[in-house]
């Protein structure tokens, strides 16, 4: 997967100080001089990066669409530097911060898969913080995994799961998708509590198009339904995939974000 990106023209962006400075890498596509549309904001899920398919495929669309684009590697992820079991929700996502407010979109819409789900609507609610962030215009949301060490994975551990983590600071789990077994540290499970967005109202100020498949082992689909209930000032819309797994990868799960990604440039537009 890193091959491919390599061979691009990514760029480096140096995040936090001292012992916790990280490269990451990140590539941009300027947008057509003729086109004031909003950056397309990939952001990965959990092990997942921006080499990946509909990374590409979001890429591929604002290509064409004369958008900009903007996407980047999480520390330990990828081509970026960093540990992987250093990682975090707050680190991960004071990375997403730091790549887009270094390149300065005006405006932006996120698309975030899984955990990257989680990262946007955290962004959202650091953005609005900000005067010099740019104007949120929209969100697409894939198999979003808000919370989801503290509801999907700390309630479900095993005794041995759970002796692990004490006594190593992490536990090992078998990955679907990798030979290599997912790693969830103690870090990252604390951590997620301090970031967690399923306890009160969320306010995007966008509007928002969630994208969820009913066959998703990893996030059950009851769990976009309950997001949906915390985003109750915003314009929501929930598209459930009957036959669609997690990834979300397949020919027509990758027209279901391009769609709804054109619909809320449009929709900018009008």
């Amino acid at each position: 997967m890193s091959e491919a990106i390599s061979a691009h023209n990514h760029q480096i962006l140096s995040v936090g100080d001292g012992d916790e400075a990280r490269d990451i890498a990140y590539m941009v596509r300027e947008r057509a001089a003729d086109n004031s549309g909003p950056a397309l904001v990939w952001l990965s899920g959990y092990r997942s990066d921006m080499a990946g398919t509909k990374a590409v495929e979001l890429d591929a669309l604002a290509e064409r669409s004369g958008l900009a684009s903007i996407r980047f590697d999480y520390s330990g992820h990828g081509i970026s530097g960093g540990k992987f079991t250093d990682g975090t929700i707050s680190r991960w996502l004071e990375e997403a911060l730091a790549v887009i407010l270094h390149v300065a979109p005006e405006r932006v819409v996120l698309v975030g898969s899984s955990m990257g789900g989680w990262i946007a609507l955290r962004l959202a609610q650091e953005l609005a913080k900000r005067a010099d962030a740019p104007k949120l215009e929209g969100m697409v949301l894939i198999a979003p995994a808000p919370d989801f060490t503290s509801v999907l994975i700390e309630p479900h551990l095993t005794k041995k799961e759970r002796a692990s983590l004490e006594e190593k600071g992490y536990f090992e789990e078998k990955s679907e998708y990798s030979p290599e077994p997912n790693i969830y540290t103690r870090a990252l499970i604390e951590d997620g509590r301090d970031n967690a967005v399923l306890k009160g109202i969320i306010e995007t100020g966008c509007p928002v198009h969630i994208l969820q498949g009913m066959k998703d082992a990893d996030v059950p689909y009851s769990h976009a339904m309950t997001l949906v209930e915390h985003l109750p000032a915003d314009d929501v819309v929930l598209t459930f995939v009957r036959d669609g797994d997690h990834r979300l990868s397949r020919p027509q799960d990758i027209e279901r974000m391009l769609s709804a990604v054109r619909a809320l440039v449009h929709s900018q537009k009008a």
